[in-house]
């Protein structure tokens, strides 16, 4: 029987380039994890003009990026329904 895998968090960047075709950054566009066989599941929140993708396994600082986000967020914030309704707005018309 094989060891199970650990489960990899990559991020998913692409690069964008000047007019000129030189590449001026790398922008993130998405996650991507590893599955029970390896496989990956690849999550976009963007799709480039070049389809060009990179996946990068996370590193220290993404990872300590992430959880300072993650508890940042959840203290003391609130979500915007809580503040409309706190403020007696209206619901917003239904789609």
């Amino acid at each position: 029987m094989q060891e199970p895998s650990t489960k990899k968090m990559f991020k998913v960047i692409s690069p964008i380039t000047n007019n000129k075709g030189e590449t001026v950054y790398w922008m993130r566009i998405g996650n991507a994890f590893t599955n029970k066989d390896d496989s990956l599941n690849i999550y976009l929140d963007a799709l480039p003009r070049t389809f060009q993708l990179q996946l990068r396994e996370l590193d220290e600082e993404d990872l300590r990026r992430r959880e300072t986000h993650r508890h940042g967020s959840a203290r003391g914030s609130q979500s915007a329904n809580e503040r409309s309704s706190s403020a007696g707005a209206a619901d917003p018309a239904p789609y």
